[in-house]
């Protein structure tokens, strides 16, 4: 999975107008089935090109270790028309035999215990990260394997302003407003880089946020779906809304904040006309492309919270790969060897050759090879420290107001406070339960 703008309200790239006309985007080896013992599977995945990139790349590679296996790759739109179509081929029984899908909320929403074939008993199911694993999972039984890398909800920064300032990591936010006062009056370089001429990119101060109020309230998610916590009334929770009000308030946004946009972002980031952009990883490889030297040159920490002992990373988990209960016999065993062969360093590298990671793997024993940019070398550590990384709030309740990116910007313009901004949200997010029939709504 690719970050899905619908699903979050964080749009990080704009979806291919490519649609589903049953058409292959790839085919490796014989088209024959059956025949000499070789086995055809179709495997659907999303359109953009990235996916289909990475689609061929392990189709290919998998081939290569099962010769009797080929894979053939088939496409459907990104959004809310993909995913209709999804549901739609499972509930026809028209699902090919694999297929690429959304984790979390949206993984629940195609009934998992009636539809997919569950892969509890697989030998590397081990070997998944447990965050991954939360957001596969239905019954104590996991479904599916990660495709792609974590991304991070963070602070991405620059590192040569750091060492010019002196300035060292914060883990917390006193820590991060001290730098950010220091940088103002070194002069020159705007201390928080704001771009809500694309409302989305205004959410990362509460979205990614989500690790400390967790790490604060660990039942917050569970009370949040059962309306029984709110963001006005919880303090760790309306941390996200204060802060994004304390940046605006303290003059730290950079002056054209109200009509910046991502490509303006990136870039002041990159040539360090800005020090620090709340920002999710994702966007990391596209910045590299139009600067190269923002490669070593910008860096990543988590959002800090109150202390420093608790400090962490919010998580975006990667898309799943499944199979459908249609699948049966032989193809049902090479289904299984397929996602095998995603879920091990093989696979990891074979993602790796299609294009560079967005960030670290799901899977124990995975690299993200030499040439990654230092931003998703940043995020590592976060995995590797146990309570160190958690899932963003998306991914543990299914509630989601469509407003809140309107809402930030709002409160990150000085328009509206952030007690009343939280409130708002709160408002906005009753529909949305109601329609989903959650109790106590």
């Amino acid at each position: 999975m690719r970050f899905r703008p619908g699903a979050s309200g964080l749009a990080l790239l704009a979806v291919c107008s490519l649609t589903l006309a049953g058409c292959s985007a790839g085919s490796l080896g014989s088209s024959d089935s059956g025949g000499n013992g070789s086995i055809e599977l179709t495997y659907l995945i999303g359109n953009q090109d990235q996916d289909v990139q990475e689609g061929n790349q392990i189709a290919k590679d998998f081939h290569a270790k099962n010769p009797n296996i080929t894979v053939k790759l088939e496409t459907r739109p990104a959004g809310s028309e993909g995913d209709n179509i999804v549901k739609t081929r499972l509930s026809t029984g028209d699902m090919p035999d694999v297929f690429a899908y959304n984790t979390g909320s949206l993984f629940q929403a195609i009934a998992p215990q009636k539809n997919l074939v569950s892969i509890s008993d697989q030998p590397y199911i081990k070997d998944l990260d447990d965050n991954f694993k939360k957001t596969v999972t239905a019954d104590n039984q996991v479904y599916g394997v990660p495709f792609g890398g974590f991304m991070g909800g963070a602070v991405l920064y620059n590192i040569p302003v750091y060492k010019k300032l002196g300035l060292t990591i914060p883990k917390t936010w006193a820590d991060f407003m001290a730098n950010n006062a220091k940088i103002k009056a070194a002069g020159g370089i705007a201390p928080v880089i704001q771009t809500y001429g694309e409302t989305w990119t205004s959410q990362l101060f509460v979205l990614g946020d989500f690790h400390n109020v967790s790490a604060v309230d660990p039942s917050f998610a569970d009370d949040y779906t059962a309306n029984k916590a709110k963001y006005a009334t919880n303090p760790a929770a309306l941390k996200g809304f204060e802060h994004t009000e304390a940046v605006h308030d303290a003059g730290y946004e950079n002056k054209d904040f109200a009509s910046a946009k991502l490509p303006d972002g990136l870039k002041m980031l990159a040539t360090g006309k800005g020090a620090h952009y709340p920002m999710l990883s994702g966007v990391v490889a596209n910045m590299v492309a139009t600067y190269p030297d923002a490669a070593k040159n910008v860096g990543l920490f988590a959002l800090p919270g109150d202390d420093a002992s608790k400090n962490g990373l919010t998580l975006w988990t990667p898309g799943g790969v499944y199979i459908p209960k249609t699948t049966t016999g032989d193809k049902l065993d090479a289904a299984k060897k397929f996602l095998a062969f995603i879920a091990s360093p093989d696979g990891c590298d074979s993602q790796n050759k299609a294009g560079a990671p967005t960030g670290p793997y799901a899977v124990k024993g995975c690299s993200l090879g030499n040439d990654v940019p230092q931003a998703i070398k940043d995020m590592q550590p976060y995995l590797d420290k146990p309570g160190a990384s958690s899932l963003a709030l998306e991914f543990l309740s299914p509630v989601k107001g469509p407003s809140l990116e309107q809402i930030t910007v709002e409160v990150g313009s000085g328009i509206r406070k952030a007690k009343d901004g939280a409130a708002r949200y709160d408002d906005d997010v009753k529909k949305q339960a109601q329609q989903l029939g959650l109790a106590g709504w």
